[in-house]
């Protein structure tokens, strides 16, 4: 349940068309779950 929830706000610039990639969106922590440098530190760990 908690990658369905991830997976729906990381696609959401996607699906509104803003952006092609989810890690082209800028406030996105996508690039944090990729193991890449992103905006601000993201807790992953439950």
């Amino acid at each position: 349940m908690m990658i369905q929830k991830l997976e729906y706000m990381h696609y959401n610039p996607v699906k509104r068309g803003y952006v092609d990639d989810p890690m082209h969106w800028r406030y996105s922590s996508t690039r944090n779950y990729a193991e890449q440098e992103g905006l601000l530190e993201v807790c992953m760990e439950w």
